[in-house]
């Protein structure tokens, strides 16, 4: 069976429910606050499915000030809280506990302001993704990050997650992109951190509250960089004979100095699922994929992969095929942001996000084969190749199991692989309860227990997301 574990429930918190029910009822109105079984089990899980918890009730804040008051009023409970935002997270990390406040941010859920001049918008955390591009599109701006995910995934989420996406080779992950933002600390207090400038005096605790998973307190809004849209951006497709192959192409286009704007990896079982869903027209006969785009004026476009073809066919490249139109494009990227719900119906999957050396590709995905063809199961690569950021997507039946335990076996195999190779745990999903237990494949004990200090310098009691990121048995004081 898994290793992953949740800690006990507290039986006194669980004792006096009554009581903390009517201290949230008195800070919000009825229609922010869920407390039946049938209308919390909607928020025991996240996208990490095999796991879940039942949450002792979930608050639903309208506003920052709304917030604050949720997590005074439970600091002063003893309450442990779970941040949410749209619960798309693949490592486990809005799963709630049963002694747990699940703050969900959903009805947060709108943009504040829109910059030009500086180029920035200010958004609440509960706005998705994708609405911050598709705002601004029609002046020639958009949102750099664009995780799989963006439809539905919310702004507060990419920055507990650090999430990147297919276009981070070029633009970066959500670090790169968040100028500033509104953080509520457990005790209730409102902080700004960082701004509308490009640069902010003093320490950077921007770049520590980035990727913190919601454990130094929750993020109620953001200000983002806008990015001008390029004169024109193409999509190519790539089709090798191996995924070695594609994986040392990789690394020779990087290596030549070359940034795409994205390089998308795809094996063989990835291409047929993909296709068979989106119809992009994916090459079919071939071991292995790159979708790579380049942006620019026309003469760029062209010079650029001219460059790229060059390299591709010092790699055995046997399918170059240029998108010709909108259309193209558009069916080219719905096949790849398509990839992780196509595969949920062929099967069930564990998504890993492990990321490597981009000259440590081939290797990796030799060894990562051999991994998961060892317990006896099958996987299918789709991943963001140009930074490294892996994701194999490891097939199992999630009502077997013994077939559970391997498929979790093999995941963590995979990410001590990458971590062997030179890379780390997590390239855009976090650590959640997924990588916990790996912490220690990552860091030293020195090295946690820094690490957890800053954490308890937020919350000293560990209230915020509780268990999650670090081993259960390593918690320190501040």
């Amino acid at each position: 069976m898994s290793e992953i574990r949740f800690p006990d429930p507290d039986a006194r918190i669980l004792a006096r429910r009554d009581e903390i029910l009517a201290g949230l009822a008195a800070l919000l109105p009825a229609d922010c606050l869920i407390t039946s079984e049938d209308e919390r089990r909607a928020f025991e899980t996240d996208a990490l499915t095999a796991y879940r918890r039942l949450p002792l009730a979930v608050a639903l804040p309208r506003t920052t000030a709304e917030t604050a008051a949720l997590l005074r009023f439970c600091r002063e409970a003893g309450v442990n809280v779970v941040p949410r935002g749209a619960g798309t997270s693949l490592a486990g990390g809005a799963i709630p506990q049963e002694d747990a406040i699940v703050i969900g941010l959903s009805k947060m859920n709108r943009i504040l302001d829109v910059n030009y001049v500086d180029r920035v918008a200010r958004v609440q955390a509960g706005v998705t993704n994708l609405s911050i591009s598709e705002a601004v599109s029609a002046d020639g701006f958009f949102y750099a990050p664009d995780p799989s995910s963006q439809l539905a995934c919310t702004i507060g989420g990419n920055i507990a997650m650090n999430s990147g996406g297919a276009h981070c080779l070029k633009y970066g992950v959500t670090t790169n992109n968040v100028l500033g933002v509104t953080l509520v600390t457990i005790d209730g207090e409102i902080i700004e951190i960082g701004g509308e400038a490009m640069d902010a005096p003093g320490l950077d605790l921007l770049g520590v509250i980035v990727g913190s998973e919601g454990q130094l307190g929750i993020v109620t809004e953001a200000v983002v960089r806008l990015v001008r849209a390029a004169e024109g951006a193409r999509p190519v497709l790539f089709g090798f004979e191996s995924s070695e192959a594609a994986g040392a192409c990789v690394a020779a286009i990087i290596g030549a100095g070359i940034v795409p704007v994205a390089m998308e990896f795809m094996d063989k079982p990835a291409i047929h699922i993909c296709e068979a869903f989106a119809k992009a027209g994916y090459p079919l006969d071939v071991e292995a994929m790159l979708i790579i785009e380049v942006e620019g004026s026309e003469a760029e476009m062209e010079a650029e992969l001219a460059r790229i073809v060059e390299i591709a066919k010092a790699h055995r490249v046997s399918v170059v095929k240029e998108s010709r139109s909108a259309l193209e494009t558009a069916l080219i990227w719905k096949g790849r942001k398509s990839a992780f719900g196509a595969t949920g119906r062929v099967a069930d999957y564990i998504c890993m996000d492990g990321t490597v050396p981009t000259g440590q590709l081939s290797y990796v995905l030799k060894r990562t084969g051999e991994i998961v063809e060892s317990y006896g199961l099958r996987v299918a690569n789709v991943f963001h190749a140009g930074d490294g950021n892996m994701h194999p997507l490891i097939l199992y039946n999630v009502n077997d199991p013994a077939d559970q335990a391997k498929a979790e076996a093999a995941g963590m195999d995979i990410l001590r692989l990458c971590v062997e190779a030179g890379g780390c745990l997590t390239g855009e999903h976090g650590v959640g309860i997924e990588k916990r237990d790996l912490m220690r494949a990552q860091f030293t004990q020195i090295d946690l227990e820094q690490q957890m200090r800053v954490r308890a310098a937020f919350d000293p009691q560990w209230r915020l997301n509780p268990a999650k990121v670090f081993p259960l048995d390593g918690r320190v004081s501040g």
